[in-house]
């Protein structure tokens, strides 16, 4: 049987390595982040939320757009650097957080899944989904990124996102959708 990548499984890649994605230097990545903040447009947000956070590479980047920014990620290593990357943002703080058993409280106009949903199986994408209806303010955006490439993950990248837009299709409406090499952009909107 399938299950979501458990938080075992992460603190062994960050055992292995402080940056085991290249969040901080990879050409894909930075490109991928600069798409994903020019989605945003200058929409400034009162609470956000950065499911998966990492390194804090991509939360130092929302920060500025945001009056509150919490990261939340399963392991400790990364929220570590995430911390001392943000440590000059007195507006973001950060939790350790396995979703979608456990949701952080709070209701936020910004929400990002970005590359974490694949990790998950089908189930627990609709458990997040009911997650994220529960916590979201009106008019929020929720911002899903989506690698596209073969893996051994639980649910591959393409069905990750599809999965989770129909199961918040009566709530979220699309508002963006964006193909790149090796990844996809699907920013929602609540309606």
């Amino acid at each position: 049987m399938t299950e979501s990548r458990s938080a075992a499984h992460f603190q062994k890649i960050y055992e292995a390595s402080a940056d085991p994605w290249g969040f901080g230097s990879d050409p894909y990545e930075q490109e991928k982040y600069g798409r994903t903040l020019a989605t945003l447009g200058d929409r400034r947000f009162v609470a956000g939320l950065e499911v998966g956070c990492s390194i804090g590479v991509l939360t130092r980047l929302l920060a500025p757009r945001c009056d509150s920014l919490l990261g939340i990620d399963l392991v400790e290593q990364p929220l570590e650097a995430a911390r001392a990357r943000c440590s000059d943002q007195p507006q973001v703080r950060f939790e350790r957080t396995q979703v979608p058993q456990a949701w952080p409280d709070g209701r936020f106009d910004l929400i990002v899944l970005s590359e974490v949903l694949y990790f998950l199986t089908a189930a627990d994408i609709e458990w997040c989904a009911r997650r994220v209806r529960g916590s979201v303010l009106p008019g929020a955006v929720v911002v899903l990124v989506n690698w596209l490439g073969q893996s051994d993950d639980p649910t591959p990248g393409d069905e990750a996102a599809n999965k989770f837009i129909r199961a918040t299709a009566s709530w979220l409406g699309v508002l963006h959708q964006d193909r790149r090499p090796g990844y996809r952009l699907d920013v929602l909107e609540r309606m």
